[in-house]
């Protein structure tokens, strides 16, 4: 029998029990690809990482699984990664499917790390084709900002309300939501630098996410391209209140809407729990 430690944080949010649960197993090199999508299942959390040694002169390479997929990029999985493995680091290097995401981290005069910096992929702008069928599926008859589509690994898709009442009421028919295809649907309300969000992705065996991280930098930029906030401005997102796990997400674009320069989005985390998996050889 063989014994793979892991640590499970809560990320986007300094509150343990809050904010998004991620498990880390700080050495993924025992696992093959489909044991370590059947640990994702086990553990059930919206992600899980395997950590393996650096191929491009990063800090650590790290592979992300849903309980039903792997994801090339998501936030969460690689902001608690760096609180994780960050050790003596003020900057960690996070080698992704998507390249390699660097995190600046920010310490406690006791040393201990409380908040990060992710600097994104730039997403790319996509049309979204089925408008009518996910207004249908989320109870809604328009959206205030047109309906778009970015892609920065996760295809996010961005749906503007009223107001963040209208927000916190949503009852979507999953079924139809997991219908159209692998999409991250962001529902949003708010103005100036406070925004309110909720995350739905039942195709990915997420059927309500408590804090996005790969969309909060594409919500920064769909605000910006359409004239809701002003480019380099810091914007707060409140989501995962209606699932006991309230989350806080910074974001912020650099650039024009002909040219975007940067995307970085932060948050704090905390280390809940720490254990092992003793499993088989062979």
């Amino acid at each position: 029998m063989s014994r793979h430690p892991y640590v499970i944080a809560d990320v986007f949010t300094d509150t343990p029990l809050e904010g998004n649960g991620l498990a880390v197993f700080t050495d993924g090199t025992a696992f093959d690809e489909p044991t370590m999508a059947r640990l994702a299942r086990e553990l059930n959390l919206s992600e899980t990482v395997f950590a393996l040694p650096p191929r491009k002169g990063g800090d650590a390479w790290i592979r992300i699984f849903t309980p039903g997929s792997e994801l090339p990029f998501a936030g969460h999985p690689v902001l608690g990664s760096a609180f994780v493995l960050a050790g003596e680091r003020d900057v960690v290097e996070l080698e992704t499917g998507l390249g390699t995401v660097p995190v600046a981290l920010e310490r406690a005069p006791d040393g201990a790390v409380v908040f990060g910096r992710m600097r994104q992929p730039l997403p790319t702008l996509e049309p979204f084709e089925q408008q009518a069928a996910l207004l249908q599926a989320l109870g809604l008859t328009s959206s205030r900002l047109p309906i778009e589509g970015y892609d920065n690994g996760p295809h996010n898709v961005y749906v503007a309300l009223e107001d963040e009442a209208a927000v916190a009421a949503l009852t979507p028919d999953q079924g139809a939501l997991a219908a159209l295809g692998r999409y991250n649907v962001s529902c949003f309300a708010g103005a100036g630098a406070s925004w309110k969000t909720r995350m739905f992705a039942p195709s990915i065996g997420v059927g309500e996410d408590p804090a996005t991280g790969s969309a909060a930098g594409p919500l920064a930029l769909h605000l910006a391209r359409h004239g809701a906030i002003e480019f380099g401005q810091e914007i707060v997102i409140a989501q995962g209140a209606e699932i006991g796990r309230p989350s806080k997400l910074h974001a912020r674009v650099e650039g024009s809407r002909e040219q975007v320069e940067l995307i970085e989005v932060g948050g704090a985390a905390v280390i809940v729990a720490r254990g092992e998996f003793t499993l088989g050889d062979g």
